[in-house]
């Protein structure tokens, strides 16, 4: 038994219970910099190391995930937040659930994100690892190093699905 997961358009407004929706866009603050020649969308994600942690930059190279896919698992970082940005031109898929006690399939939300949109979680928020889709994808991936675990896990029971779209 498994609980079918309704993917959902990533929005700002949506994810917001789970972190930020980084792209550039005209819904964000953005001006004219440089003399003209490039436009800066401002101030996008609430990056947090942790009060002992600094943040890292990191590129995290995803094998494309095969739809119906099935959620068995999630992770979460308590000291801080982490950012994933597509360094390519494809969707993926972003499964989270509040910050909190372990979630269950019926707490998870999955969102399709589209090329040029990325997330950044809020500490504590779980989410599953990487669910490239169509091809081998890379990200520019923001988080924390320092001292203490960063890193819980659980399994689901029962299971969520992601059924093909």
């Amino acid at each position: 038994m498994s609980v079918e997961l309704a993917v959902e358009v990533l929005t700002a407004e949506a994810f917001a219970p789970f972190g930020d929706v980084i792209e550039a866009s005209d819904a964000v603050r953005h001006f004219t910099i440089n003399g003209g020649n490039t436009e800066r969308f401002h101030d996008l994600a609430r990056l947090e190391p942790g009060a002992d942690g600094r943040v890292i930059v990191s590129i995290f190279r995803g094998l494309p995930r095969a739809l119906p896919f099935t959620v068995s698992m999630m992770e979460r970082h308590p000291r801080a937040s982490q950012a994933f940005m597509p360094l390519g031109a494809r969707p993926y898929l972003v499964v989270v659930a509040p910050p909190g006690e372990a979630p269950t399939a019926h707490t998870l939300r999955c969102f399709l994100a589209e090329a040029g949109q990325g997330v950044n979680y809020a500490p504590g928020t779980w989410h599953h690892p990487l669910l490239a889709l169509q091809a081998v994808s890379d990200f520019l991936v923001l988080d924390r190093s320092g001292p203490g675990d960063n890193c819980d896990e659980v399994t689901l029971d029962p299971l969520a699905h992601i059924p093909a779209y």
